[in-house]
């Protein structure tokens, strides 16, 4: 095999099967009664864990503003995905906890994550894509994904 392509095709390829996974998982999502979600949610959500967070914990865990995390807190309260409640141990504060439609989210998204990397071992074979995640995962390393969504919107 010759290299034919040029240095600056990899991200760009890279990007496109990133952008491909997600956009088919937001299409999915919406036909199962998410159609308001959006990657930030996701990411959010994970990033407020099962135990909680407040928003200044939220923007830290995504590496962005508290005004964007409050934000993004906001909208996800907007879809039921979340509750505020008080702090336990901060009378000052407000936690965010995921609500049972927010938990049913993630799981919705883990199960259609499971669906579509099927999807890539038919087109691919599974000798194929378990090379491909194996070299993937050896190229990012220990590289934290925590701050992609920060990273993503200053861009």
């Amino acid at each position: 095999m010759t290299d034919a392509r040029y240095g600056f095709e990899l991200p760009l390829l890279l990007a496109g099967a990133f952008r491909a996974v997600i956009d088919q998982l937001h299409e999915q999502l919406a036909a199962q009664g998410h159609p308001e979600a959006r990657p930030i949610h996701g990411f959010a959500l994970q990033a407020i864990g099962p135990d909680g967070a407040t928003v200044s914990e939220l923007g830290r865990r995504l590496a962005v503003t508290k005004q964007a995390a409050a934000k993004t807190a906001a909208s996800l309260e907007r879809l039921g995905y979340v509750v505020r409640e008080a702090h336990p141990t901060d009378a000052r504060a407000v936690r965010l906890q995921r609500s049972p439609r927010g938990n049913e989210f993630l799981t919705l998204s883990a199960q259609i994550f499971d669906q579509l990397r099927a999807g890539w071992a038919q087109k691919l074979g599974y000798e194929r894509l378990d090379a491909l995640e194996d070299a993937l995962e050896l190229i990012a390393g220990t590289t934290p994904l925590g701050d992609m969504p920060g990273w993503i919107a200053a861009n």
